[in-house]
Formats: structure tokens, C-alpha cells, sequence
């Protein structure tokens, strides 16, 4: 493995998905907040990137811890990955 990782990242809030390329050296909440100003970035005012949003594989459903290495996740190579927004609420998974 590189130190990037080519993934699918699909965004249901906007009925979109994105071809990226990610470090394997951040944590998942550095990666997340790169993503999401990217996607804001690129579709204009659909996105709101201040939102929290959380990445989760949707092959086996895990929800990616935020301080999690990218390298130490299971997120290689053509992987897919959804991100979706959470509510105010905090979630006892992260």
C-alpha cells in the first residue's frame, strides 16, 4: 500500500458519489472534514460541509471510529464508503 487509497465515497444527502483518493497516514476525522469541503466544493451550495457526517462501509455496516488511522482501518483500494450526516445528538458508536 501507497500512502493513498482510491475509494468511492457515495453521498446520499445529495444523490451523488465520488471518486477519491485519501492519505492511509490521517485519522478518519481529518479525511472526513477534507472530503466533505471537496464535495462542498464541487456541488455548490447542495453540500453542507459544517454538518457532522460519519463514514460507514456499507458492505459490512461499520461506522468508522473518528480517531481511527486510515491505514489501520479496513479501507483499501476501491473500497466503498457512504457518507452521511448524523443529527445534534452524539452517537454512543463514536
Amino acid at each position: 500500500m501507497k500512502n493513498k487509497v482510491l475509494v468511492k465515497i457515495i453521498v446520499p444527502e445529495i444523490d451523488e458519489s465520488f471518486d477519491v483518493f485519501i492519505p492511509v497516514n490521517e485519522v478518519v476525522w481529518k479525511v472526513k472534514k477534507l472530503v466533505s469541503k471537496c464535495i462542498a466544493d464541487l456541488t455548490g451550495a447542495n453540500f453542507d460541509f459544517s454538518r457532522e457526517y460519519v463514514f460507514i462501509n456499507p458492505k459490512t455496516s461499520k461506522i468508522y471510529k473518528e480517531n481511527d488511522l486510515i491505514i489501520n482501518t479496513d479501507i483499501r483500494n476501491a473500497s466503498v464508503l457512504v457518507l452521511l450526516s448524523i443529527s445534534n445528538n452524539k452517537m454512543d458508536v463514536l
